[in-house]
């Protein structure tokens, strides 16, 4: 299990204690060790300073004592914003109908990159539709997927209509 992985189910169980969940946890630098947490609310209401503040405290309070991290590091929590990533399965399947790229680790079809419309999580492909073709992606083969910035996402937030952005 990654760093990340391990942490993230370190801190997890607490975060979601306080009402979040965990989006993603990144640790990046080699010489300036920075501990990104991206969370959200369990209420999927937007996340405010406050909320960031709240998790702050309750992560550095865990990895003070835990202290899995070698070293001098940053900690920055956030919240993963409207084009957010797509990490969980779960997010495949909220954010269906929206575009995304997805990013692969190994080449589907000749190709590792792939821009359209999300259509969900199937057992466990990723289905995506770029212009007329369907792809399946296999979720554990995927390096990185986020939301696309588009007019439909930015109003789907404007009117907080369901799935709720934060």
């Amino acid at each position: 299990m990654s760093i990340e992985g391990k942490i993230e189910k370190l801190i997890g169980p607490a975060i979601g204690g306080l009402g979040y969940n965990v989006v993603r946890v990144q640790l990046s630098g080699t010489k300036r060790k920075t501990f990104q947490v991206m969370a959200e609310r369990q209420d999927d209401a937007g996340m405010t300073v406050e909320d960031c503040a709240t998790i702050s405290r309750e992560v550095s309070a865990i990895l003070d004592v835990d202290d899995p991290i070698t070293g001098r590091y940053s900690l920055e929590v956030s919240s993963p914003g409207i084009d957010r990533p797509l990490v969980k399965r779960r997010d495949f399947e909220r954010y269906a109908g929206f575009d995304a790229r997805v990013d692969m680790n190994l080449a589907v079809n000749g190709r590792k990159k792939f821009k359209g419309k999300l259509l969900g999580l199937h057992a466990d492909l990723v289905e995506i539709k770029v212009k007329e073709e369907t792809f399946e992606l296999p979720y554990g083969d995927i390096r990185q997927a986020k939301l696309l910035l588009t007019d439909e996402l930015l109003a789907a937030a404007a009117s907080q209509a369901e799935p709720r952005l934060s």
